[in-house]
């Protein structure tokens, strides 16, 4: 469609920002916010009616694209008809949303537990595991993100982490898999599997086993790089969970609902954790809304115990109308299906070949609509594009080509020496292939960094 420019103005808007908002992650004086007057479907647009190609999802979570008519329509209804009601009462549309989400999680995984997004339900997941077990210590990866609230940064390994790293929070990182830059020295997967697992267990064993309340992974690490485990990783994991009484907790805020093709990641893999952190595309973020799914042992665990944790607005009734079209029209659309078919078929053979043409491009991992490149400034030492955490004319080559895609109207995730290809799960072969061509010629200036 032809992009429809309406009051406010762009002044008024850029005006307003910069005088009251505060950004997250960022120097309040050093940033530029485009002003977005509209989306719709994959795309969205400036006040200039310059349109961009949205391979970045937002942060990752509009699955279903902007503006679907069906779930804007269950917002407006919802709204006309109860907007807001406690968490302590039984809401139709809230028990609808808890129903449709625990018919599609694994195993036994029945109940949920709703918040308003995902570093929420990364808190009240470490909260329960450790009530559950009686232990304190959590383990995750450095190649992770789980949230910026006390718990979750903690958690979380990248350097966003640093700054309010208390050291003293019960958390312990560990290495995982991640073949192309392995800790383990392996050359396939199997090797980086094993080996992997190998590590775990020797922290479990050196940390305490009667100590650890929970090890969190990502399914799929997403901002971290979307390093997918070798076959068998999980199943290794959750087996030492098994054996030492440790509560098994998969993140898939980001690589849930249909990001992978798959409604949750794990399937993939065939694993049933003990607690699922869901968030961004269960109502692609239409209104906040995220959640624990929680199996029947935890769950007992506070059946005659209060649960001594809640939210004002867990569960808010516009949220949960979201949640419900949202899952309804990716049944009804075959999304999920769609996802699986886009990354087999049109994006993952189409970012091979765009491996092969580009020297900067090092490696292509991924799958359904949840991919990423790693750029390199030499493809056989498999030097960083830039160094890890740069910033600044260390950061030149990523800025440049971020810059590249901005200018062709493609919305880049870019994060570190990663571009990630992360449109919405309904994006067309048509959109999908368009966004694939503006990216090969971006990446033109990524190769003038190589050597």
């Amino acid at each position: 469609m032809t992009p429809h420019v309406t009051s406010p103005t762009l002044a008024a808007v850029k005006d307003a920002d910069r005088k009251h908002v505060f950004h997250s992650w960022s120097a309040q004086a050093l940033i530029d916010p485009l002003a977005v007057a509209g989306a719709e479907g994959s795309y969205f647009w400036d006040y200039d009616g310059k349109r961009f190609l949205d391979f970045s999802s937002q942060l990752v979570n509009t699955n279903i694209g902007h503006q679907h008519p069906k779930v804007v329509a269950a917002i407006q209804e919802q709204a006309g008809r109860l907007c807001t009601l406690a968490p302590g009462f039984a809401v139709d549309v809230r028990s609808e949303a808890a129903r449709l989400i625990a018919e599609r999680t694994p195993g036994d995984l029945d109940k949920i537990f709703f918040t308003n997004g995902g570093a929420e339900a990364v808190e009240n997941a470490v909260r329960m595991a450790r009530l559950h077990t009686g232990r304190q210590k959590v383990l995750s990866t450095y190649r992770s993100y789980h949230g910026a609230t006390a718990a979750a940064i903690n958690l979380t390994g990248d350097p966003r982490r640093w700054p309010s790293d208390t050291a003293a929070a019960g958390v312990v990182h560990f290495w995982g898999p991640y073949l192309y830059r392995s800790a383990f020295h392996a050359t396939t997967e199997a090797e980086e599997c094993a080996r992997a697992l190998a590590h775990l267990a020797d922290t479990i064993a050196f940390e305490g086993p009667q100590t650890i309340a929970a090890i969190i992974l990502e399914s799929v690490p997403g901002t971290a790089g979307i390093m997918t485990p070798p076959p068998g990783y999980l199943a290794g994991v959750r087996e030492l969970c098994d054996r030492h009484g440790i509560v098994f907790i998969l993140d898939e805020v980001m690589a849930g609902f249909g990001r992978t093709g798959k409604w949750f990641a794990a399937d993939h893999w065939d694993v049933t954790p003990d607690l699922i952190t869901f968030a961004k595309g269960v109502n692609s973020g239409y209104v906040p809304l995220g959640g624990v799914a929680i199996s029947a042992a935890i769950a007992e665990t506070f059946a005659t115990r209060p649960y001594p944790g809640g939210l004002t607005y867990s569960g808010h009734p516009l949220a949960c109308a979201a949640a419900v079209a949202t899952i309804n029209v990716m049944e009804e659309e075959g999304i999920v299906e769609h996802a699986a078919h886009l990354g087999e078929n049109v994006i993952g053979p189409a970012l091979a070949e765009i491996a092969e043409r580009h020297p900067s491009v090092g490696e292509v991992r991924g799958l359904g609509t949840f991919w990423a490149l790693e750029l390199v400034r030499d493809k056989a030492t498999r030097e960083p594009l830039v160094p890890y955490n740069a910033a600044g004319a260390d950061n030149a080559p990523m800025a440049e080509f971020a810059a590249a895609c901005k200018a062709s109207g493609l919305w880049p995730f870019v994060n570190m020496n990663r571009t990630h290809v992360v449109p919405p799960c309904t994006i067309s072969e048509a959109e999908a292939k368009e966004g694939l061509a503006l990216l090969d010629e971006a990446l033109t200036v990524a190769d003038r960094h190589t050597v």
